[in-house]
């Protein structure tokens, strides 16, 4: 980051997703909890720290912009992208904990970006790859999707982040991010938001494909957005191509001096407000925080039916996926002897089979050797449950067995067995999980409908 700040200057912004859960960036601190784990807790003081957590991890760094919090409502379980990201289907939850979160973050000297403007929860398509259409009335969207949003703005937050998605209700051709509607219309000046506006990355196919070559770029300035995100994932020439856009729509007078000026005194007031002079996270301040993520981990697993208590010494079989699938945000995953080598520090007599998204013979062949054992079936993905899963489930439904969701909840509905809820795959989220298995105990409280 030294290097970053030696090119750029003291006054950079340099920013990264580390939203908690299963989307971080930086692994070797303590991990924020999923923001569906904390909705399980519903307490804004402990949303509030974690906010302060991740922010201690990145400003270490000298990285000082988290593009977190979601404030995205889990209002459609087909959601391919938000899910856990979410802290819950309550609007008014949603604002109360994720508001609380985004202050958490900047009392600890790290400006959060809220996303993603106005509203990604209610989507069956991933922007990553698709465009996708919210086709609700400004009425629906006012009392869901933008309330949260609403509090954040009234909060003073630092930052909002767009949302590659056609709103017709506001705009019935221009995504969001590109959407003079949507930012300068309904932002700034109907809700009065002074704040930067940074864009989702703009090489993300719902708007790449819409407006190639970096089109998209001044389109979305012009709009009302003072950043617009690039990632390139490793190519220079994706970033060159935005460059060269804004170039020749400075040029051609499509895009105007004096929308970029105002965009560069909004990035300069957050970087005089956030400087990312680096701040040493201590051994100490390391070891609390660790505590708090564990703590949390353990409060927020939910019990979803009868869910027996295991002793030590009990035969316990875990059927699980050996490579779950990973896309979109999502930079990592949990294999299946992964799971059973954490689960087996507290029962030594666990075995293991792993399946495919078709293949159960494995499974199967154990089930049958070990007839009275008590069987976990563990989800350890964020996509839908996989016909190995379902069929598995099927099993158990007649023989007995629990359902561990270490990742979505909607597969707990989906697979219909009595079920642990841990909303991570992280270390401590297995803990947690090896906890409630012991102890019955599972406080956590349902934060979707």
């Amino acid at each position: 980051m030294r290097d970053i700040r030696d090119a750029l200057g003291d006054a950079a912004l340099i920013a990264t997703d580390q939203e908690g859960g299963a989307v971080l960036r930086r692994l070797d601190v303590p991990h924020p909890p999923a923001p569906m784990g904390l909705g399980a807790l519903r307490d804004p003081a402990a949303a509030r720290e974690a906010g302060a957590v991740a922010a201690r991890g990145l400003l270490d760094l000298g990285i000082n912009w988290n593009f977190a919090p979601s404030l995205d409502v889990h209002v459609n379980p087909l959601n391919p992208v938000i899910g856990e990201r979410a802290f819950a289907s309550d609007p008014h939850l949603v604002a109360e904990l994720g508001v609380a979160w985004a202050q958490g973050s900047e009392a600890a000297g790290v400006m959060s970006a809220v996303k993603h403007f106005p509203g990604h929860g209610d989507t069956h398509l991933d922007s990553h790859l698709d465009l996708p259409v919210v086709r609700k009335s400004r009425d629906a969207l006012e009392a869901c999707e933008w309330l949260p949003f609403r509090v954040a703005v009234r909060a003073g937050v630092g930052s909002v982040m767009t949302a590659h998605i056609v709103y017709p209700a506001l705009d019935p051709w221009a995504p969001a991010t590109v959407s003079p509607a949507v930012l300068t219309g309904l932002l700034r000046q109907a809700w009065g938001y002074d704040g930067v506006v940074v864009t989702d990355a703009m090489d993300m196919r719902a708007v790449s494909d819409l407006y190639p070559g970096g089109s998209g770029a001044p389109l979305a300035l012009a709009a009302g957005a003072d950043a617009v995100l690039v990632c390139g994932h490793g190519t220079r020439s994706t970033h060159a191509d935005h460059v060269a856009a804004l170039d020749q729509a400075l040029s051609n007078g499509t895009l105007e001096e004096e929308r970029l000026e105002e965009a560069a005194r909004r990035l300069t007031n957050a970087a005089a407000r956030f400087p990312g002079t680096p701040r040493p996270y201590t051994s100490a301040q390391r070891a609390a925080d660790q505590a708090r993520v564990g703590d949390w981990a353990r409060q927020s697993v939910t019990r979803i039916g009868p869910v027996p208590r295991l002793e030590a010494n009990s035969e316990v079989v875990l059927l699980a996926p050996e490579h779950p699938d990973i896309g979109g945000p999502y930079g990592d995953s949990l294999r299946g002897e992964a799971l059973a080598r954490a689960l087996r520090t507290n029962f030594p007599r666990l075995r293991y089979a792993c399946h495919g998204t078709q293949d159960i013979q494995a499974a199967l062949a154990l089930l049958d050797a070990c007839p009275d054992a008590l069987i976990i079936l563990a989800t350890t993905t964020r996509w839908s449950p996989t016909p190995a899963q379902v069929e598995l489930a099927g099993l158990l439904a007649s023989r007995g067995g629990i359902h561990l969701s270490l990742w979505n909840p909607e597969h707990v509905p989906a697979l219909g067995l009595p079920a642990l809820i841990t909303f991570g795959f992280r270390p401590d989220h297995l803990n947690a999980a090896a906890h409630a298995l012991m102890t019955g105990e599972a406080p956590g409280q349902l934060p979707v409908a």
